[in-house]
């Protein structure tokens, strides 16, 4: 599918420009955030299909952000995966812990991050699809 919605969260140019490309060359509309402030700001205005959280920013982290996002009636159908280069054991506990539908590491694996992304497109239209490629996955519990 092309034209869904997603809200980048990302505070690292060189991160975001990547993401940004291999998004919108996917055919993805994509809002473009830089703190877990902004972060919230866009995602109440442009209510998008999936947000993708950088977890460590500047001031509210991705952590708190999504909190506030999942405690708030308006955006807590969201789906939101972290975006982290934390790989350390007990970080993608805590990303779900934090509210979290899913956990996708950095350095971004061109080929297998929007295909990650397509998957939790799909999974948050009803369809049964995880991700794969590498990318690390929620709970099969969850979501």
């Amino acid at each position: 599918m092309a034209g869904e919605r997603i809200l980048l969260v990302e505070d690292n140019a060189q991160n975001r420009r990547l993401a940004q490309f291999l998004l919108t060359s996917r055919g993805y509309v994509v809002y473009e955030a830089t703190t877990g402030e902004e972060a919230l700001e866009l995602a109440r205005i442009h209510r998008p299909d999936l947000i993708l959280m950088d977890i460590q920013l500047p001031g509210l982290d991705g952590f708190a952000a999504t909190r506030i996002l999942k405690g708030d009636a308006a955006t807590t159908a969201i789906p939101v995966i972290a975006l982290t280069a934390y790989a350390m054991q007990g970080d993608q506990e805590r990303a779900l812990e934090a509210g979290c539908d899913g956990y996708i590491t950095k350095p971004l694996d061109t080929r297998g991050f929007p295909a990650a992304v397509r998957q939790y497109l799909a999974a948050a239209g009803g369809k049964e699809a995880r991700p794969s490629h590498g990318e690390r996955s929620e709970d099969p519990g969850r979501g």
